[in-house]
């Protein structure tokens, strides 16, 4: 049993799995797409993580805006929640995602990666980001 933790964005997916004891997340990968609205193949890929890895839940990010109101983004990560949910059959759990792209930068930046390479490692970094303050959450309650 495996949680998965997605950092859903306009072109990318962040991807990131717990280890089975459900304790750790690590960042396993980004997938990319041409358009923000090309969805197919991106709810394919997760599927196939989903189904390779035992996944039984997933934790996805949520974009509020600072002062704790719903944009856009929200309204476009409600959709891809339902697609999810459809397409999986999995439970899908809204993670607040503010300040984790900047956490995820911070942490690439101390460990040595240059800010011309981080943007390949930033999405799984923040996806990873999401899912262990899911994951944190979860041990609490």
């Amino acid at each position: 049993m495996r949680i998965m933790g997605l950092d859903y964005g306009t072109k990318t997916v962040g991807v990131a799995l717990s280890d089975e004891l459900l304790i750790t997340a690590q960042p396993l990968m980004t997938i990319e797409r041409e358009k923000a609205n090309k969805l197919r193949k991106t709810l394919a890929k997760i599927e196939e993580i989903i189904a390779e890895n035992g996944v039984t839940e997933i934790a996805l990010g949520y974009p509020k805006n600072m002062n704790n109101t719903l944009g856009e983004r929200a309204e476009a990560t409600d959709e891809f929640r339902e697609m999810l949910e459809r397409r999986t059959g999995l439970p899908v759990i809204l993670v607040d995602e503010r300040l984790t792209t900047v956490e995820a930068d911070r942490i690439l930046a101390e460990t040595g990666v240059a800010s011309s390479g981080r943007k390949e490692y930033i999405d799984k970094m923040a996806a990873a980001i999401i899912l262990q303050n899911y994951l944190d959450t979860r041990k609490k309650n």
